[in-house]
């Protein structure tokens, strides 16, 4: 098996994760690399994406697992194959033979972009600061069933709010990403529910790189 590390920027943010799934596969196709199927009454291509993505989050640390039926070209070969034939927003950064299971991801850096059309909020990244540094902040949490209430900061492993510019603020978190998982937009959402005077006029959220539980880099 292989995998490629991608990243997903632009516009290709809005794609959602089954037509993103839709897309490689075209893609493979039209590069012409042959997918592996699954056996049984309704084979599949041999083809997966860890930790889906949240529609509009954006992502330079995406892993895609796959398997070629037949081919046996160089890494960086497949990966020019596969950046000729994708959409905009959609780039593969690398190719390399499978590495550690995707059971063992635990943690991602993310970066929350927040825009103040009026500039920042007086002391906006020290109130922020002290709301991520309660020990409870329960947040709603959407899933196939319905909406429930979870406490995100047992899973914020660290994070750092600073200025950019006038108008503009960051938040740096790591976070925990399965068993159990913080979504990156649940942080702004904290924030919003909790000091409604700070909310942005827009916020941007991207997925920086991910970690294994000893926080080494996962590939």
């Amino acid at each position: 098996m292989l995998r490629a590390l991608f990243e997903k920027t632009g516009k290709a943010v809005y794609i959602s994760h089954l037509d993103l799934m839709r897309l490689f596969q075209r893609a493979f196709k039209r590069a012409g690399l042959p997918l592996t199927h699954t056996q049984g009454f309704s084979p599949r291509p041999s083809v997966s994406i860890a930790l889906p993505l949240s529609v509009g989050v954006e992502s330079h640390c995406e892993l895609l697992d796959f398997t070629l039926d037949g081919v046996d070209l160089a890494p960086s070969d497949i990966a020019e194959r596969l950046n000729s034939t994708l959409t905009e927003g959609i780039r593969v950064l690398d190719v390399y033979e499978s590495g550690d299971k995707v059971k063992n991801i635990a943690y991602l850096d993310c970066l929350i972009t927040c825009k103040y059309d009026s500039g920042i909020p007086e002391n906006a990244p020290e109130r922020i600061a002290d709301l991520l540094s309660l020990n409870t902040l329960i947040v709603d949490r959407r899933s196939k069933n319905g909406i429930t209430q979870q406490d995100i900061i047992p899973m914020l492993r660290k994070f750092r709010v600073h200025r950019v510019d006038e108008e503009t603020l960051c938040l740096e978190a790591r976070i925990c990403c399965q068993n159990p998982s913080l979504n990156p937009t649940q942080i702004t959402a904290a924030i919003e529910r909790y000091l409604p005077e700070l909310k942005p006029d827009f916020a941007r959220h991207c997925r920086i790189e991910i970690y294994k539980t000893d926080e080494t880099i996962f590939r």
